[in-house]
Order: structure tokens, then sequence, then C-alpha cells
């Protein structure tokens, strides 16, 4: 499930458990203790924004690596690279983008793309062999189109916003919450209660299962933006060609395909809608389109 929400939710995750060992472990050693529902306030707040913000700042960092991308550039001998390369520059000005994203290709069988970055002006946009083999011209410009038009919308300073904001709630009420269980347990005598090391699990565990349910109204958001996204790649390419590619991708779905931890960035996902899912089906999304 973590996976299937996003590489960078999973890195932001991860960066909130850090963070949670640094301050129930590093800073009690230390001497430091974050104490008192204010206190616990800011710190989350901080933090939380912070642990967002990495996730954001290393994103396209982590794309490439993680992909092993091929960047692609105007001045490259290959004709199908610089066609490509020219595609997306070409659209990035028609979207009012005020530099050209990264453009690389990546081996995968699945057909898909996917945008990332932390800003319009440092963004990436990536497709996937299976994709650049699969579809035709004007469908492959549509799916630029998409991706570029996430980029213009800025869903991920967007996204990234309010995950901070989920991260700061999910650390405070951990905490909160943790600290009530705690004097719950203690007698009169103020003897017994969690204990540090019992402490310290309770939090972790909390903020894991807070996170996972803060990641609803996430995905909701996700599910939001590759609407907006289709919209905007229909007003620069046309809405035909927006739906010939989400067609083309409905019959690739209909074949099972290995999953990965990118799943959010992408155009498309093959698995069932739910709370959790980071992207509308396809067939709402035709429907959206048809009715332009």
């Amino acid at each position: 499930m973590i996976k299937r929400i996003g590489l960078f939710l999973l890195t932001n995750m991860l960066v909130i458990l850090t963070v949670s060992i640094i301050l129930n472990i590093v800073l009690p050693m230390l001497g430091i203790r974050v104490a008192g529902a204010w206190g616990i306030a800011v710190f989350s707040g901080v933090f939380g924004m912070t642990g967002a913000f990495i996730s954001l700042a290393i994103s396209r960092w982590m794309a490439k690596r993680a992909y092993n991308i091929h960047l692609l550039d105007g001045s490259m001998q290959d004709y199908r690279g610089r066609e490509i390369y020219d595609m997306v520059a070409r659209l990035s000005r028609q979207a009012g983008l005020p530099a050209v994203p990264e453009v690389g290709i990546y081996e995968s069988a699945e057909p898909n793309a996917f945008a990332t970055g932390p800003s319009k002006k440092k963004s990436l946009v990536a497709f996937s062999t299976g994709l650049l083999s699969s579809m035709e011209r004007s469908e492959v410009e549509a799916v630029a189109a998409h991706e570029v038009s996430h980029i213009a919308n800025g869903d991920m300073v967007t996204m990234t916003l309010l995950t901070g904001v989920a991260n700061a709630l999910v650390m405070f009420l951990a905490r909160i919450i943790a600290q009530a269980f705690n004097s719950f347990l203690r007698g009169d005598d103020d003897e017994g209660g969690l204990g540090f090391i019992g402490y310290i699990v309770t939090v972790m565990v909390l903020e894991t299962v807070l996170m996972l349910l803060a990641s609803i109204p996430l995905a909701a958001f996700s599910r939001l933006r590759e609407y907006r996204a289709d919209a905007g790649a229909a007003r620069i390419t046309s809405p035909a060609a927006m739906i010939s590619a989400l067609q083309r991708l409905q019959t690739a779905a209909a074949a099972p395909q290995p999953k990965d931890s990118f799943a959010m960035a992408k155009i498309s996902s093959s698995k069932r809608v739910s709370l959790f899912s980071t992207h509308p089906s396809l067939e709402d999304r035709v429907a959206r389109l048809r009715s332009m």
C-alpha cells in the first residue's frame, strides 16, 4: 500500500520517522526534552513541513536514480530523442513555463510517464520506452502535455504543502495520544505508565497508522490533479488526442504489470480505485474529456 501512494509519500514517511527518532531518543540523551502541547505543536509544525520539503527537494534527483533515466536535449544526434525533447520544449512554452523541464527516457515495458521536481524552473518529465513504442506521435504529445500541465499547475508544490500540514498533525496527535495513554496507565502514586521505550514505540506506531490515514485526503487531491492535468493537456493539444492516449493506456492496463514506488507521479494507474488511489479510473477520465 505504501508503495502505491508514491515514492514522494514513502520518502516523506521515512523523514518523519527519522525526525521521530531524533526527538524521542537523541534529544533526551542530550538532556533536551520537548514537553507541553505548545512545545510539541511548534516542533511538529517545523519538522513536519521540513520533512515534506526535503522530499520535494530531492524528488527529481531520486527519480533519475531510481529509474536510471537517460536525459535528452535538443542538440543530440538521435532524431527520436531530439524530437521528444523539442516536443516537450514547445509544449512548455505553450503552457507558460519559465524553463524547459529536463526530459528523459527510462527502460520499462509499461507504457507510462511522469513529471516531478521542486519548482517550475527545476522539473523533470520522463517517458518509459514502453509508452514511446506503443503510442502514436499525437498520443505521446498528449501525454507530454499532461505532464507539462502538472508542472504548470504547481501540483508538486501544492502536494508538498498539504503533506507538510499532514505531517505536523500526525506528529502532534501521535505524541498527545501517547502522553494521554501514558497518563491513563499511571497510578495515583505516579507509578507505572508506558515507560521510556514503551512511549517511543507507541509514538512510532501511532505515527505510522496516522500517516496512512492522512494519505487518504492526499490521495484525493492527487486524483483531482489528474483531472486538471487531463484538461490542461486537452487545451494544449486536443481532447481527442488525450482520449486516444488514455484509451491506449486502458488497453495496456488490461495486461498485468509490475508495481513500483513512483506510481503517484505517473499518468495512470491500473489498480482499482479506492480511498488510497492516487489516480481516478481511466474510464472516468475519458468521460470527463468527452464532456469537453
